[in-house]
């Protein structure tokens, strides 16, 4: 285990507690020190520079995916004991605040107004790393989060369809990432280390249209030469999904996916428009919003 907790450390990840993580996101960095958003502020209203983005189970995940920006070669067994939801969010704020901490010494190129925000942060993405759903007391963090204010983004892998089925508590966000068309192709990419991964992220998409929230989206993390074509399976899964949005994201080589992919199968923003104009025409969902600087375009229901 410490050899994950110190590669992780090098990586700019803030431990908290037994299994937790803070690591302070790419864009909240720009949004402070150039102005510049993510992705989510343009299409949902998020602000960037106040998100939290942090896991509570840093090193546990169903998945060991090509495309992970984490040393999935360390993944670790489920821990013996959890730390409770409040304890989790107290210790997030606060690894938050030490790592902007940093921040203070080059005031000249800071707007100072955004970093006393971001210390005091009214977004968490629940999504840094692992897989989320594997933290027993979810719907309590949901739960702690709501009572804080706080909007929430939760991504999950889908693996745990009896997790989504059961929560007490439902993001306003809910994300169920959709790696593949197929199960052959899903095997590939993901190297799910379940049995049945593929018949289980099935059943999460089937009981996501009876989750009441506010926003479901299905994100396709899309590379080149491995999941970009076969349309009409993508279609035929959305249709049953029937998320309030898709996003079409390019996956980015960066991290350890660099030990697994080339830097060719990362698509430019080009390829994901193209297969946006396919995926419009055979699912009946419309782009209404693309960032190209994320190579990211989103579709809507019609």
């Amino acid at each position: 285990m410490e050899r994950v907790w110190s590669t992780l450390k090098r990586q700019k990840y803030r431990i908290v507690g037994a299994h937790s993580a803070v690591k302070i996101c790419h864009w909240t960095k720009k949004s402070l020190t150039e102005g510049r958003v993510c992705y989510k502020q343009k299409f949902y209203g998020i602000e960037s520079h106040r998100c939290l983005q942090m896991t509570p189970s840093v090193a546990w995940c169903t998945h060991k995916c090509l495309f992970c920006w984490r040393p999935v070669e360390y993944n670790e067994d489920l821990p013996s004991k959890y730390d409770d939801p409040e304890t989790i969010i107290e210790g997030c704020i606060e690894a938050q605040r030490e790592l902007l901490s940093g921040y203070h010494g080059f005031l000249d190129n800071i707007d100072i107004k955004k970093l006393r925000e971001a210390e005091n942060p009214t977004n968490v993405a629940i999504s840094l790393s692992g897989e989320p759903t594997l933290y027993p007391y979810l719907s309590g963090l949901l739960d702690e989060f709501r009572k804080r204010r706080f909007s929430t983004f939760l991504v999950t892998n889908g693996t745990t369809p009896e997790v989504l089925s059961s929560l007490d508590t439902y993001p306003e966000n809910l994300y169920i990432t959709l790696p593949a068309p197929t199960k052959s192709a899903y095997e590939r990419i993901c190297n799910p280390q379940i049995e049945n991964g593929w018949e289980k992220l099935n059943e999460s998409l089937e009981l996501l249209p009876k989750i009441k929230t506010k926003r479901k989206i299905l994100r396709l993390t899309l590379i080149k030469n491995y999941n970009m074509g076969d349309i009409k399976n993508y279609s035929k899964i959305i249709e049953k999904a029937e998320p309030d949005f898709i996003e079409a994201k390019a996956y980015m080589y960066v991290g350890y996916s660099r030990k697994r992919l080339e830097i060719e199968n990362m698509p430019l923003f080009e390829d994901i428009l193209k297969f946006c104009d396919s995926l419009e025409s055979e699912s009946g969902y419309t782009a209404v919003d693309s960032a190209k600087e994320s190579r990211v375009a989103l579709l809507s229901k019609n």
